[in-house]
């Protein structure tokens, strides 16, 4: 499987109209929630990427009946919040940190004891600041010995209500002790740093939960009843951010991008871009399923180096592999501090992304929380590995753009877990990409 490569000519223009997939934060939580929920949710949108098919397939394997996805739809019948059934075996969550993170909360609250594992990525990745908490509210929670999956959760513990302060914005830690919050017979609040997506919160509430927030702490009620709705799932700003960082550093850069959500915990991308001089604008603005949503224009644009803002790093966090590309065509150097997060995401984003622009000509000097990088006008050409991290991928796709050879990636499978028709879209609006196997 690892064995994909992309193949990226160099090319001057990005031009179209796109709707990138569904956001996977919100596809992932609709699962979720449409499962414990009483009666039908209705979701459309959805992506159908191998990471929200992992939540889907975990919930199946609980006994909730889902149809779809089929075209973007998916019906699932709702069993409530005590309804889920133990598996037959532990369930494999592939490559999805927010599956696993999300479902420790949900899990830790359920009467029967379950196992998660993942891929080899996975496993790899930190899960104590999440364990932690969980046994905190009484969970009998335990992970390997270095705090990674696979995770075995004990069934019926009485778990409580807490109070918790994140040492570090997290929405996923957040999200699963909210999770874990709707199980027990008080109330939970969790305290952050910084604010952080908040879909989960967004969500709640269209399913009837009462969720209080005032001055970044939130707070959840345990013993809630979810009743099940209708959920229309905008287009992920996540994978818009590749269309949007080339759109700026192209030649001829002109795109639009159609439903594209845009939660204010979110848009940290579009901010950081403005303050580099990007050419960004913003067209029909709504809400849709509780969520906002516009269209996005992005051109040509002349960008110069910053030094990123700290509020807006956790707003980013996912975009930045996009962001170290933009930052690589800028006029003058660019600084990241306050990132030591991307160190543990799908690989050391840091060091791979680091090493990946190293070997196109550009300076840079990683950090243990961010990295600094020194802009050029063109990259050269050559090979860089993705470890398979897919957003890493897709943002030295992007990187043909400016180059002056071809780019060569390798270890691009896992861009399926995000953005499934990512390739065909690339190739629309002007990328010269190919795939070999």
């Amino acid at each position: 499987m690892n064995a994909i490569q992309f193949t990226v000519e160099p090319s001057e223009e990005l031009q179209g109209n796109l709707r990138v997939p569904g956001d996977k934060s919100i596809s992932h939580r609709a699962i979720m929630l449409g499962a414990i929920a009483e009666g039908v949710t209705e979701v459309t949108g959805f992506l159908a990427g191998a990471d929200t098919l992992a939540t889907l397939a975990a919930f199946q394997a609980m006994a909730v009946p889902i149809q779809g996805p089929q075209a973007g739809k998916v019906v699932i019948q709702g069993v409530g919040l005590q309804g889920l059934k133990a598996p037959t075996v532990p369930l494999d969550l592939g490559n999805s940190g927010t599956s696993m993170r999300l479902m420790a909360g949900l899990m830790a609250g359920q009467k029967f004891s379950v196992e998660m594992t993942g891929d080899a990525s996975l496993s790899r990745r930190p899960m104590k600041r999440v364990t932690e908490p969980l046994a905190a509210m009484g969970a009998d929670i335990q992970s390997s010995a270095q705090g990674t999956p696979p995770l075995r959760i004990r069934g019926n513990p009485p778990l409580k209500g807490i109070e918790y302060q994140m040492p570090m914005a997290s929405a996923q830690v957040k999200s699963a002790l909210l999770l874990a919050g709707l199980y027990t017979h008080a109330t939970t609040c969790i305290v952050e740093p910084a604010p952080t997506r908040d879909h989960t919160e967004r969500m709640l509430r269209g399913f009837g939960c009462e969720v209080k927030e005032e001055a970044g702490k939130i707070c959840l009620r345990g013993g809630q009843r979810l009743q099940g709705h209708a959920i229309d799932v905008p287009a992920d700003i996540s994978s818009a951010a590749f269309f949007i960082v080339g759109a700026c550093i192209a030649q001829r850069g002109k795109v639009r991008l159609q439903h594209v959500g845009m939660n204010p915990t979110r848009t940290g991308i579009l901010a950081i871009l403005r303050q580099m001089g990007a050419d960004i604008r913003v067209y029909q603005e709504r809400q849709v399923s509780g969520e906002p949503v516009a269209d996005i224009e992005v051109c040509s644009s002349q960008l110069h180096g910053i030094e990123i803002p700290p509020a807006l790093v956790p707003l980013a966090i996912d975009e930045f592999p996009a962001l170290f590309i933009a930052a690589a065509c800028a006029q003058g150097t660019t600084i990241l501090t306050g990132a030591e997060e991307l160190r543990v995401k799908e690989s050391d984003r840091i060091q791979v992304m680091a090493e990946g622009l190293t070997q196109l000509g550009v300076v840079t000097q990683p950090t243990t929380d961010g990295i600094i990088i020194e802009g050029i006008q063109r990259f050269g050409g050559g090979k860089v590995h993705s470890h398979g991290d897919h957003r890493v991928a897709m943002a030295f796709s992007m990187a043909a753009l400016r180059a002056q050879g071809s780019i060569l990636i390798e270890d691009c499978a896992n861009v399926a877990t995000s953005f499934p028709n990512f390739v065909a879209l690339a190739q629309q609006v002007g990328l010269k990409l190919s795939v070999q196997q």
